[in-house]
C-alpha cells in the first residue's frame, strides 16, 4: 500500500514555490462530505501556509465525484485559475458503481489535463471502506488534501515557467527550490 507508514501531510516548505501570486480553483464533491471537507481543510491550510492568499482561492461544490469533471472544466473556462484541485471521495460498496465512478472520474480528470492548459490535480480518494478514507483525510496517514495542495503549487509553478519559456532565451530553467531561494535574497 502506497500510504502505509507514510504521512501525507509532511512537506518541506523550502522546496515549494511561494504560492502568493497563483490563483487556485478547488472543486469539492458534497458526497461523503465528512471526508471531502477534511480534505478541503488540508488543502486550504497547506495553500495558505505556502503563501496563497484567500482572495485567490475559489471554491465550488458539486454533488458528487463524477461531477468534479464538469465543475473543473467550467471553473477553468470562467474563473481563469492557474491550477484546479478536484476533491472527492468514493467508497466501495456492494455493486460495480464504485468501479464505474472511479474509472470515469480518473479518465475525465486525465482528459482535462490533456485538453486544457490549466493543470487539474486529482484529490479523489478511492477507498475500500470508510476507515481508509478517514485515515487519509486527516487521520493516521495525514491528509491527501495537503498533498494535493503541494502538487497544485508545483504544477502552477511549472505552468508559469513553461508559459514564460521564451523569456529565458536559451537559459536553463531553474528548479523550484532554486527560484525559491533566489527570491529570498
Amino acid at each position: 500500500m502506497a500510504t502505509e507508514n507514510k504521512n501525507l501531510s509532511n512537506y518541506d516548505k523550502t522546496t515549494i514555490p511561494n504560492a502568493k501570486n497563483f490563483r487556485f480553483g478547488i472543486v469539492v464533491s458534497e458526497w461523503n462530505n465528512h471526508i471531502t471537507e477534511n480534505l478541503y481543510i488540508g488543502a486550504i491550510t497547506a495553500l495558505t501556509d505556502c503563501g496563497a492568499q484567500h482572495k485567490n482561492i475559489i471554491r465550488w461544490n458539486v454533488p458528487g465525484s463524477f461531477e468534479l469533471i464538469y465543475g473543473a472544466k467550467k471553473m477553468i473556462e470562467t474563473q481563469k485559475p492557474d491550477v484546479v484541485i478536484t476533491i472527492g471521495s468514493v467508497i466501495k460498496g456492494e455493486t460495480q458503481h464504485f468501479e464505474f465512478v472511479c474509472e470515469g472520474v480518473t479518465q475525465g480528470i486525465k482528459d482535462l489535463n490533456v485538453l486544457s492548459d490549466v493543470p487539474v490535480v486529482f484529490c479523489v480518494l478511492t477507498d475500500n471502506n470508510e476507515q481508509q478514507s478517514i485515515d487519509r483525510s486527516g487521520g493516521i496517514h495525514g491528509n491527501k488534501g495537503t498533498e494535493a495542495a503541494i502538487a497544485a503549487i508545483k504544477m502552477a509553478f511549472l505552468r508559469q515557467q513553461s508559459n514564460n519559456i521564451s523569456d529565458f532565451k536559451g537559459q536553463e530553467l531553474l528548479s523550484a527550490s532554486q527560484l525559491q531561494l533566489d527570491a529570498k535574497f
